[in-house]
């Protein structure tokens, strides 16, 4: 049961937050940033997000879905991700670093972190700074490596050898 209080103090939070990175907090911001929050699948595109608005009964275009989460980009509210080439997914910022895995296939995104990957990136960092006298600005890395049924879910539709692929991102 969540009290009335919590749910004002929530929305008081979240006001907050949006100004501080400022930006006015209209409704149509509010709901798409409730949306990001929810439970469910972190990695949402702006199609997504739409059709849960809808689904509600929220009266927002897709157009003005599209500019909150370029706003939100900017403002560092949100992470943006293109897992495929058709379509970016987002999801909300100020979250543990992770990485992600990728079967290319079902488009099927499992998260995971590594201190011995951090580990790595840290001390290679730290080389190619003193090589070439300049730290680097940030890191990227693709992966591919045979499929086991999507991460072992045998009911997932994944049967190429070579379905997954890494991606990961330091800044």
């Amino acid at each position: 049961i969540i009290r009335r209080d919590d749910s004002r103090s929530k929305l008081l939070m979240e006001i907050n937050d949006l100004r501080k990175a400022g930006l006015k907090a209209t409704t149509a911001r509010l709901r798409i940033r409730d949306i990001l929050q929810q439970g469910g699948a972190p990695h949402l595109s702006a199609e997504e997000i739409y059709r849960r608005l809808v689904a509600a009964g929220e009266e927002v275009g897709l157009a003005t879905v599209y500019r909150v989460l370029t706003q939100f980009e900017n403002a560092g509210l949100v992470t943006r991700h293109n897992f495929s080439s058709d379509h970016s997914v987002f999801e909300i910022g100020s979250r543990k670093h992770h990485d992600h895995m990728v079967c290319a296939e079902t488009g099927r995104v499992i998260e995971f972190s590594s201190e011995e990957i951090e580990r790595l990136q840290r001390d290679i960092a730290y080389e190619q700074a003193n090589m070439w006298s300049v730290p680097p600005a940030a890191q990227h890395r693709q992966v591919r490596s045979a499929a086991a049924a999507c991460f072992d879910d045998v009911s997932a539709d994944c049967t190429s050898a070579s379905a997954f692929q890494g991606s990961w991102r330091t800044n």
